[in-house]
């Protein structure tokens, strides 16, 4: 049972995610990386609502979000801003606020993005600005990257060390041509030219195809490289969820803050998008949940599980990461608490439109999504092998 829902989760989010590392690929190939850094650079009230509202309307869930900020980060936007697109972006979008439309009615469709873009600015706002050594060069990100790979590759010891081998399979007559050897990471001659085909777009200037090829290939291995395990723990935490809680447990709490506690309590291990948490948000709401308990799911839920988090603090550090829980934990219970407190003094009227569907997506569609997620992370996890870090036959 749990490798099944283990599965069926995996299925669900793959198109998802796909969808999140494309446009990640795509932010950083068409995107100035001068105007990025520009507008979500620096830290302030302005900045951190820019990215709120930068967010909000796209349509990616908890898992198609985490290669989207990532990228956004690389791209030269501020912690606080990355922060703030992290918390909007998951917890409503146009097609969330649709499907609450449909399911929840006019009421909850207003104020669910309200709610969503207000724990955005707050979570920004806790983080704070970046620390002198935070500030991320976004024509370098592709070359720390490959830093971070040569430190543990098998001949990265030091500088000197290389120059020692001049004779061993490793080295080569010509440094610039190093590429190709299995020990180099790159020469001073590749990082040129890459500095300049990142900074200087205008003198080596790159097709549309071009650069669509280069943005799929970039979220195909880096984002791909640093989101795996982390997504990997995320659902499966899901799965776990999904299997040993019970379906009635969460209409066993009613209504006030107990109810939402228990709402934050079940959500942070759950792997959900906005929309798809809006049919469970009606469920409940038939189950006796207060209209407050259940804002606080469908804004807990989708911006809270284990991936995010973790990619929260490898990507932004744990100051960011509590700034994160307190915008989104707080905002969640004090929006549920004044939800209740509205709806109970002005007899607003939440209840589900019985007869409306989520419109699911193809089966083809999330099978063909599921088995290239599964190839691309199984060559991610095929390369952290130890065999294959660390080639001995060669360097050792």
């Amino acid at each position: 049972m749990l490798v099944e829902n283990f599965l069926e989760l995996f299925l669900e989010s793959a198109p998802w995610l796909l969808l999140g590392l494309l446009i990640a690929g795509l932010l950083k190939m068409f995107v100035s990386m001068e105007w990025m850094n520009k507008q979500l650079g620096g830290y302030g009230f302005k900045t951190v609502i820019k990215a709120a509202l930068f967010g909000a309307p796209l349509p990616l869930c908890s898992c198609g979000v985490i290669p989207a900020a990532v990228g956004l980060r690389r791209a030269g936007a501020s912690k606080a801003a990355t922060t703030t697109f992290m918390v909007s972006t998951p917890e409503t979008g146009v097609d969330s606020v649709s499907v609450s439309y449909i399911l929840l009615g006019p009421f909850m469709a207003i104020v669910r993005p309200i709610a969503a873009v207000i724990s955005a600015i707050v979570a920004g706002l806790l983080v704070g600005p970046d620390d002198k050594d935070d500030v991320v060069k976004p024509e370098s990100a592709t070359q720390t990257n490959a830093n971070v790979d040569t430190k543990s590759s098998c001949c990265s010891s030091k500088k000197e060390d290389v120059k020692k081998v001049e004779t061993s399979c490793c080295s080569s007559k010509k440094p610039v041509v190093e590429e190709s050897s299995c020990c180099s990471s790159k020469t001073e001659a590749d990082d040129n030219h890459e500095h300049h085909g990142h900074s200087h777009g205008a003198e080596a200037p790159v097709s549309f195809m071009g650069k669509i090829v280069a943005g799929v290939k970039y979220a195909a291995t880096d984002l791909v490289r640093d989101t795996t395990i982390w997504l990997l723990v995320g659902i499966f935490f899901a799965a776990l969820v999904k299997t040993y809680v019970p379906e009635d447990f969460l209409a066993q709490h009613g209504s006030g803050i107990v109810a939402m506690l228990v709402m934050i309590a079940i959500s942070v291990p759950m792997y959900i998008c906005a929309t798809a948490s809006t049919p469970i948000a009606a469920g409940l709401l038939l189950a006796g949940i207060s209209p407050g308990a259940v804002l606080v799911f469908m804004l807990a839920g989708p911006a809270t599980n284990i991936a995010t988090l973790g990619v929260v603090t490898k990507e932004l550090g744990k100051r960011a990461l509590f700034g994160y829980l307190g915008g989104v934990i707080g905002v969640a219970v004090v929006a549920g608490i004044i939800t209740d407190y509205v709806v109970a003094k002005y007899g607003i009227v939440v209840a589900p439109q019985i007869g409306e569907q989520h419109a699911m997506l193809p089966q083809g569609l999330v099978a063909v999504s599921g088995i290239i997620l599964a190839l691309l992370m199984g060559k991610v996890i095929y390369e952290k092998l130890p065999f294959k870090s660390k080639p001995k036959d060669c360097c050792s």
